[in-house]
């Protein structure tokens, strides 16, 4: 699992009141009943604690949790460099 992935977890749970036993790796963002305003919500904050920007219907909307926090490590590892 991505090393970010707690930091998503933590905004889902904290943020949005998704319960965390439903935060599975392969759940998506309608599995966790995430509409589109959620998910451009949840853009906005990973933009601003991370520093990571991406269009949220693409980068996150379909992707599962599994692949949205390997998508957050791998864009922050770029622009660590």
């Amino acid at each position: 699992m991505s090393e970010l992935h707690p930091t998503l977890v933590d905004v889902l749970t904290n943020t949005f009141k998704v319960p965390a036993v439903e935060l599975r790796p392969e759940a998506t963002m309608d599995d966790l009943e995430m509409d589109s305003l959620a998910v451009a919500e949840l853009g906005v904050i990973v933009k601003e604690t991370l520093g990571v920007e991406a269009d949220a219907d693409s980068a996150y909307k379909g992707a599962t949790l599994g692949r949205i926090s390997q998508f957050l490590t791998e864009a922050t590892t770029a622009g660590a460099r």
